[in-house]
Formats: C-alpha cells, sequence, structure tokens
C-alpha cells in the first residue's frame, strides 16, 4: 500500500509506503487505510502549512466510484465497503474520491506522465494480470457499470489456458507478466524464474526463452489490435512489470502490431513514465477534481520560501503550500 501528499500542480510530494497486511482480514486492512492517511494528513498538517484539501483513494477490483463503494475485491475480502464514507469520516469530513486502481494510474500517465498532450490514449499495465485505462480529453472513461478498458479478458487464442473470469485464451493468460513467468518456468525447468529472467535470457539469444517471448508478444499484438480498432487512440502506453524489459518488449510488439494493421491508424507505442508512482498522483488526481483544481495546468512557481518536500517533487512542478492526500490499495 502506497500513499502520497500531492500538489495543487501535481507534484509527489511526500510519499510512504506500508504493507496491506490482508491475511490479518478485510477489517483489518480498511482500518490500516483509515489510519494510514490519519497519519499522513496529520504530516502534511504538520510539513505544508496546512490540511489536506481532499483525498483520492485507488483500489483493485469492482469500483463503484460514483457511489463511492468497493463493490468487489478478490484477494482484500471485500464487498459492498462504503470506504469513501469510512475514510471521509476518518479525515475530518475533507471531500473524498474514490477510483479504480489501473484506472487512477492511466489518469495520471494520461496528464503528467507519457500521455500528457494525447487526446485519446489507452494505458495498458502488464503486470499480474492486464487491464487498462481509456483515456478521453483528460479523463479516464469508467463504463457504464465500471468496466471499461477489461483488455485483459479480451479472447485472442480461444483454445488457449483457462481464464480465472470463465473464458479460455483470454488475453491475461497469455501475455502478462505473470503469463510469462509460468511459461518460462515450464520451458526453462527453474521453478524459482520470472518474466524478467525470460526477457535477460531473450537478450543472450536463449531460443527457448524467445519463443515463450515470441508467444506473449504474437498474443498482446492480437488483443492491442482489437483495442486499437474499437478506441482508435493516438497513443498507446504500455506499463507493467513487462514494460521495465525495455526494448526487448517494444521493438517487437511495434513491429508486430505494425505487421497486424489494415486500415487502422498506427499509434504511438510508448512506455509509462510514472513507474508505481502513477496510482498515488493519480489518485491525488481525482482529489484535486473534487475541489476544482486541474492540477496538469502550468502554474507558476511557488514563492521563495514555501516548504520543501521531503522527497522530491515531479520534475515538471514545484511544490504546493496545500497537497491532497492519496492512498493507493494494491492486493
Amino acid at each position: 500500500m502506497k500513499a502520497a501528499l500531492v500538489g495543487e500542480d501535481g507534484a509527489l510530494l511526500y510519499e510512504a509506503r506500508r504493507a496491506t497486511g490482508r491475511e490479518r482480514g478485510p477489517e483489518a486492512v480498511v482500518e490500516t487505510i483509515l489510519a494510514f492517511a490519519a497519519e499522513l494528513r496529520a504530516y502534511g498538517a504538520g510539513h505544508f502549512g496546512g490540511s489536506a484539501a481532499a483525498a483520492g483513494v485507488a483500489v483493485p477490483g469492482i469500483v463503484d466510484a460514483e457511489r463511492g463503494i468497493a463493490r468487489y475485491a478478490a484477494n482484500l475480502g471485500w464487498r459492498d465497503l462504503p470506504l469513501r464514507d469510512l475514510l471521509g469520516a476518518r479525515l475530518g469530513g475533507v471531500p473524498v474520491a474514490l477510483g479504480h486502481d489501473v484506472r487512477t494510474g492511466g489518469l495520471a500517465e494520461g496528464r503528467l506522465g507519457a500521455g500528457r498532450g494525447a487526446d485519446r490514449f489507452l494505458f495498458v499495465p502488464l503486470g499480474t494480470g492486464i487491464a487498462g485505462a481509456i483515456g478521453i480529453d483528460g479523463a479516464i472513461e469508467a463504463g457504464a457499470h465500471g468496466s471499461a478498458g477489461e483488455i485483459g479478458h479480451v479472447v485472442v487464442r480461444p483454445d488457449g489456458p483457462a481464464c480465472g473470469c470463465g473464458q479460455r485464451g483470454c488475453l491475461e493468460t497469455l501475455a502478462s507478466a505473470a503469463a510469462v513467468t509460468r511459461a518460462w518456468r515450464a520451458a526453462s525447468g527453474d521453478p524459482e524464474a520470472d518474466a524478467a529472467d525470460c526477457a535477460r535470457a531473450v537478450d543472450s539469444g536463449d531460443p527457448a526463452a524467445v519463443r515463450v517471448w515470441h508467444d506473449a508478444v504474437d498474443a498482446l499484438a492480437a488483443g492491442l489490435i482489437t483495442a486499437l480498432t474499437l478506441l482508435d487512440p493516438r497513443t498507446l502506453i504500455i506499463g507493467g512489470g513487462l514494460a521495465e524489459a525495455g526494448d526487448t518488449l517494444f521493438t517487437p510488439l511495434r513491429r508486430a502490431v505494425a505487421d497486424r494493421i489494415t486500415f487502422q491508424q498506427l499509434p504511438e507505442i510508448v512506455p509509462a513514465a510514472l513507474g508505481d508512482t502513477a496510482g498515488c498522483l493519480g489518485a491525488g488526481l481525482l482529489a484535486w477534481d473534487l475541489v476544482g483544481v486541474d492540477a496538469a495546468a502550468p502554474r507558476t512557481p511557488a514563492p521563495a520560501g514555501s516548504p520543501s518536500a521531503p522527497s522530491a517533487p515531479a520534475p515538471h512542478a514545484q511544490p504546493s503550500d496545500t497537497p491532497s492526500l492519496a492512498p493507493e490499495v494494491t492486493a
């Protein structure tokens, strides 16, 4: 679990981390979130000249952002948790926004990161699973029921592996970091190997690793073509653990997508820029949106003598006197 204080200008003013402790049960996890948020609010009041103006929280699972309810999170044991109200009460009534973890990360990448300036983008993090965030004019499209962007459950190989969603051959069963890890362990015979090891083996020319990697990239390109056909984004942002392979991923992926293009326009395919801070920054943006502040807008530098941040702010922004509070919970 990560939490941050985020300035009016989108600067990451202060960040802290804490174990979610999900093994203690769902009620204990909720109390940890509430206590953590209260601690950061107090820190902000003591170090930045004022209490947080608003709070944003990003959580996994099924999220009803409009009502502020975490509907379901399998790994955290939540069902119909009124997290917005609970957090608002613990923080003394400050406005609270609730968002989905991937969509808040996409919001940050779109406004502050790799998608900045793009009117239409798709953010796809490749981690344990695969999800997506659809960016339109600086906002993220949640869909009619809060599940827009679930590209990981596009079926790309109908005869492929079983997926937890009940289908077979979903994209995330073939091209996620977890999928590459499983395939490389089977191919290498090393039960401790992971996707990063596979990428290194690809770089060294290992033919088995090259086959595993090619299969994953081929499946990923097939899924992305479906997304490009439906959404026509200007920029495609790839993040998550698998994107850390750099050119080992992006060079063959760009080629594989380009080879599949027929009438579609090929978007710019770029790595995510914000790393694992994207969720916290996105939650901070949700918070500032509540109080009518566009945290992506250029601003004049803070006056001399204003409080300095305990951790370095984002390079495009200067610290702001009044932060927003932005917890991100991971399963």
